[in-house]
């Protein structure tokens, strides 16, 4: 092939070439499906912060994503094993939060199996709630609790869901998986009242 061939050849599928689409920066989705402008955000008044896998953080349909543009005071942390993150330590550490984790298990206090009252009690009154949530699918959750060390002394704290999921971009594993942003709508509906959050969230 002559050279000015190829240059034609190369300069056509140039044209041709479907353009990319411009992604929004903040919700990942491409300009036609950004959402942001519909984000009502909200203070819960619970502090939420979503250890959100690497893998989960590239997906465009991401509700821990989601989750965070929604709620007024919470952060959205990547990684994998937290046991050297800074910035998780910091908030573990920091003596004006009463620190648990939202994850299932025999560990777990199931918050359905008590009533509203028992519930404001296993939160001291004089520090603020922070919730550190796991994200990601149910294997890679798993593996994030077992490596992340610092994690480990946590009080836990979950939900038997009353209905399946409602989130059909992706299908659970199993009728009692919630997706993230299901499962932190749950935890503020069981206890926000005990944080001071009257609103019920529908």
């Amino acid at each position: 092939m002559d050279l000015l061939r190829y240059r034609q050849q190369r300069q056509k599928l140039l044209e041709e070439r479907v353009p990319r689409r411009t992604l929004c920066s903040t919700c990942l989705q491409p300009e036609s499906g950004c959402y942001c402008s519909q984000i009502q955000k909200f203070d819960a008044n619970i502090k939420f912060a979503i250890l959100t896998h690497p893998i989960e953080f590239r997906r465009r349909i991401a509700t821990g994503r989601m989750s965070h543009l929604c709620l007024a005071d919470s952060e959205l942390i990547v990684g994998h094993d937290y046991s050297n993150n800074q910035r998780i330590n910091s908030l573990i550490s920091n003596e004006d939060y009463h620190c648990v984790m939202l994850y299932p298990g025999v560990q777990s206090e199931n918050l359905n199996r008590i009533d509203s009252q028992a519930r404001s009690k296993l939160f001291p009154k004089d520090k603020k709630l922070l919730v550190f949530v796991i994200d990601g699918t149910w294997a890679t959750a798993k593996k994030m609790v077992w490596l992340s060390k610092n994690l480990h002394h946590l009080p836990r704290i979950c939900f038997t869901p009353d209905r399946p999921s409602n989130f059909q971009v992706r299908k659970q594993p199993r009728t009692e998986c919630f997706s993230t942003i299901e499962a932190i709508h749950q935890t503020i509906e069981l206890v926000g009242d005990s944080q001071g959050f009257k609103t019920k969230i529908r």
